[in-house]
C-alpha cells in the first residue's frame, strides 16, 4: 500500500503522504487507521478535509474572486495574498498555476491526493471490527460521494481528467503509472455514476444535526449530479469546436465533437429528480418569519430578508448542502462598509470586497425585466443625479443625491448591494424608523481609508447576516455555513434544462417565477408583456434562454456560481472582456463621486475557460497532454 501511494504521488506530484489529521504514536499506517470505529472516522473527516474552502474571501474558491464581480484595490497584497484575484488580473500561468487543484499547490486543494485517501477509505471501511454494516455502508456512501465531488470539480477546473477509480497496485508497471485524461463523456458517466451509488445509502436528512449537519445528503448528491449533468450538457463542454484538437498522445479525442440534445434531457431529468426528492427532505425556499422579529418590519424589509438571510441563515431550509468546514466569518466582515462614525467601530469591519459596477447594473427595475429593455426606465440618464425623498427611505437616505441607476431597483438590487446614500438594514438597529445609510464618499464614514474601503464604492449585502453587529470590542459576526447548493439554484438549473431540451413554456417558467416571486417581482410573462420593449421574449427559446441565464446571475451572484456559468455557456469571453469599472471614490461632492472610473481592463481568451495543468506535471508523467492555448 505504501508503494503505492509513492506511485501515485509521483505521478501527480502531491504533496507528502499527510493522508491522516491525527495518526497515533505519530505512525502513518493503514492499520492504525481502520482498527476500530473511532480511528475510521477519523479517516473518514480527513477526506472531507479536502473539500475546497467555498467562502475563503481571498483563496480556496476562484469563483468568489477570480472573475467580475468583486474587486480590490491594487496595493491589497502589501496586505494579503489575494490568489485567486490574480486569474481575475489574467495572471494565470503554466509555471506555478494560481488555485491549483491538480497538484494542490497556490492554495488549491490537492484534490488527487483527496481521491487517493477516498479509495484507501473504501478498500478498508470493511475491516473495521466494532461497526455495524448498515453504519459501513453509510460511511462509504459518503466517500464515494467525495470522490465524485472532487472528480467533479477537477472535471469543471481542468475539462478531461484521469479518473482515479482505484488505487496503483505495487506491482503497477511504468506504462500503469503514466495515467491519461479520458474523454469528457467517459469522466461525465463515471462522476453520475458514483454519485448514484453514493446516493443509495446516504440519508435524506441528517438525524443527528448538532453532531452531523454538513455531511452527504441523498438530496446533496442528487444535486451535485444535475449541477454536473447541465454543465456536460452546456456549450462548453457538449459539441465545443474549439477544444477539437485536444487530444491524447494516441489521437484520442478528448472532447466530443458533435452537439448532442439528449444530453440535455438527461439533464433535465436529474434536475427533476434533485428537486422531487429535496422537497421530499423538507427542502422549500426561504421565507422570512416576521414573528422571529421583536420589531414590526415592513413589506421592503421582509422581503429584503427574504433575499439575505436564504444566504446567510444558518441551516435554513432552502440549503440542500451547507459546507460547515468553510464557514463564512472573514468574507462577511470584507463585506461590510463602516456605518459608525466613531474610531472604534470603524476598525471593527473592513469593507475591501468590492462589488463590481457592471453587477450593479445586472438587476432589474422595479417591474422586474433589465434597465436597458424596461420602457418605463431612464436607462439613458442612470448616471445623473437624483434627490431622495422620505418615500426612498427604505432604500435610499431621503434629502441625499445619489445615482438614478439606485432608484426603482428591484428588490435584489437593495438586498444585495451597499452602495452610497443606501440603506443597510441590521447592524443592531432592527426598526425601520431607525435605519443605518453608506455614506462612502471620500471625506464620509465609509469612504478611502487605509485598507478598508471599496474600490467600487459597491458591497456584497446579501453575504452579511443582518443580525451582525460592530462595537467597540470588535465585529460580532453570525457565522454561517457556506451555501454550497441552494433549492433556487436547482430550479434554475431545472428551468434551464428544461428549456434547452425543448420543454413546455409554462414548465419552463413556473421555476422562475417562483424565484421571482420570492423576490418581490411578478412572473416573467406578466413583466416582460407590460414593461419590456421585448414583450415577445418569453415566447422563443433564446428569449426564454436569456431571461434565464440573467435569473441566475441575479439570484445566485457573489456566490460562486457567475464565474462557472460564464464558463460553461461560453459567455465568458464577451463578459469577461469588458472594462471593470466603478464610482470615484475619490471625490468628496456628488458629482464628482458619481463618475465612473476604469479600474482594470480584463482579458480573457479561449484559453482561459479551463485550468493549465503545471509544466513540472508534464514532465513527470510525459503520457498528459496540455489544455488549449497553454
Amino acid at each position: 500500500m505504501k508503494k503505492t501511494i509513492i506511485l501515485f504521488s509521483l505521478v501527480f506530484s502531491l504533496n507528502a503522504c499527510n493522508y491522516l489529521d491525527v495518526v497515533p504514536d505519530n505512525v502513518a499506517t493503514i492499520n492504525n487507521a481502520f482498527t476500530m470505529r473511532s480511528m475510521a472516522e477519523r479517516y473518514l473527516f480527513t477526506c472531507y478535509s479536502y473539500l475546497p474552502q467555498h467562502a475563503g474571501p481571498y483563496q480556496g474558491d476562484p469563483a468568489l474572486n477570480g472573475g467580475d464581480e468583486i474587486w480590490y484595490y491594487s496595493y491589497i497584497f502589501t496586505d494579503a495574498n489575494p490568489t485567486a484575484f490574480r486569474i481575475a488580473l489574467g495572471e494565470q500561468n503554466i509555471t506555478n498555476p494560481y488555485i491549483n487543484f491538480w497538484d494542490g499547490t497556490q492554495y488549491g486543494s490537492p484534490l488527487f491526493q483527496a481521491l487517493r485517501d477516498c479509495n484507501i477509505f473504501l478498500e478498508n471501511i470493511n475491516s473495521v471490527p466494532d461497526m455495524t454494516e448498515i453504519e459501513k455502508r453509510r460511511w462509504s456512501a459518503e466517500v464515494k460521494f467525495l470522490k465524485a465531488y472532487y472528480h467533479f470539480w477537477l472535471l469543471r477546473c481542468y475539462g478531461p481528467i484521469p479518473l482515479i477509480k482505484e488505487n496503483l497496485s505495487i506491482s503497477a508497471t511504468p506504462e500503469d503509472v503514466r495515467v491519461t485524461r479520458r474523454p469528457v463523456d467517459e469522466c461525465v458517466t463515471y462522476i453520475a455514476e458514483l454519485l448514484d451509488e453514493a446516493a443509495e445509502n446516504l440519508p435524506e436528512i441528517i438525524l443527528f444535526e448538532l453532531e452531523e449537519r454538513g455531511r452527504a445528503t441523498k438530496p446533496m448528491a442528487k444535486a451535485v449530479k444535475a449541477q454536473l449533468l447541465v454543465m456536460a450538457a452546456s456549450p462548453l463542454f457538449n459539441g465545443n469546436p474549439d477544444y477539437a484538437q485536444i487530444r491524447n498522445h494516441d489521437g484520442e479525442q478528448l472532447f466530443t465533437a458533435q452537439f448532442d440534445n439528449q444530453k440535455w434531457i438527461l439533464a433535465a431529468d436529474a434536475c427533476r429528480e434533485a428537486i422531487e426528492l429535496a422537497h421530499d427532505a423538507g427542502h422549500a425556499l426561504y421565507y422570512f418569519n416576521p414573528s422571529l422579529s421583536v420589531h414590526p418590519i415592513s413589506e421592503v424589509t421582509r422581503t429584503e430578508l427574504n433575499i439575505r438571510n436564504s444566504v446567510t441563515e444558518r441551516w435554513n431550509p432552502e440549503i440542500i448542502w451547507g459546507n460547515p468546514n468553510s464557514r463564512a466569518q472573514q468574507i462577511q466582515q470584507r463585506s461590510q462598509p463602516r456605518v459608525f462614525p466613531d474610531a472604534a467601530h470603524q476598525t471593527a469591519t473592513d469593507g475591501r470586497y468590492a462589488a463590481t459596477l457592471k453587477m450593479a447594473e445586472l438587476y432589474h427595475s422595479k417591474n422586474g425585466v433589465p434597465i436597458n429593455e424596461d420602457l418605463q426606465y431612464d436607462y439613458t440618464n442612470r448616471l445623473d443625479l437624483r434627490l431622495a425623498t422620505d418615500d426612498d427611505r427604505l432604500y435610499i437616505q431621503p434629502g441625499k443625491e445619489t445615482a438614478i441607476l439606485h432608484f426603482d431597483r428591484e428588490p435584489r438590487f437593495y438586498a444585495s448591494l451597499g452602495f452610497d446614500t443606501g440603506r443597510w438594514y441590521g447592524q443592531g438597529r432592527y426598526d425601520d424608523t431607525d435605519n443605518f445609510y453608506i455614506t462612502a464618499k471620500a471625506q464620509e464614514i465609509a469612504g478611502i481609508a487605509a485598507y478598508k474601503f471599496s474600490v467600487t464604492g459597491y458591497w456584497p449585502k446579501k453575504l452579511v447576516n443582518y443580525l451582525n453587529v460592530a462595537s467597540a470590542n470588535g465585529y460580532s459576526i453570525q457565522q454561517y455555513p457556506w451555501p454550497v447548493i441552494r433549492l433556487a439554484n436547482l430550479y434554475l438549473l431545472y428551468a434551464e434544462a428544461l428549456n434547452e431540451a425543448d420543454g413546455v413554456e409554462d414548465d419552463i417558467l413556473y421555476w422562475v417565477d417562483q424565484i421571482r416571486e420570492r423576490a418581490g417581482l411578478n412572473p416573467v410573462k406578466q413583466s416582460w408583456s407590460n414593461f419590456s420593449r421585448q414583450p415577445s421574449k418569453p415566447t422563443t427559446k433564446a428569449g426564454r434562454r436569456d431571461i434565464i441565464h440573467t435569473e441566475r446571475l441575479i439570484e445566485l451572484a457573489f456566490e460562486g456560481q457567475r464565474f462557472w456559468d460564464l464558463r460553461r455557456w461560453k459567455k465568458a469571453e464577451d463578459e469577461l472582456n469588458k472594462p471593470i469599472t466603478g464610482w470615484n471614490i475619490e471625490g468628496i461632492t456628488a458629482q464628482d463621486y458619481y463618475r465612473i472610473r476604469t479600474l482594470w481592463n480584463q482579458t480573457f481568451t479561449k484559453r482561459d475557460y479551463l485550468w493549465p495543468l503545471r509544466e513540472q506535471t508534464l514532465l513527470e508523467n510525459n503520457a498528459l497532454v496540455q489544455n488549449y492555448g497553454w
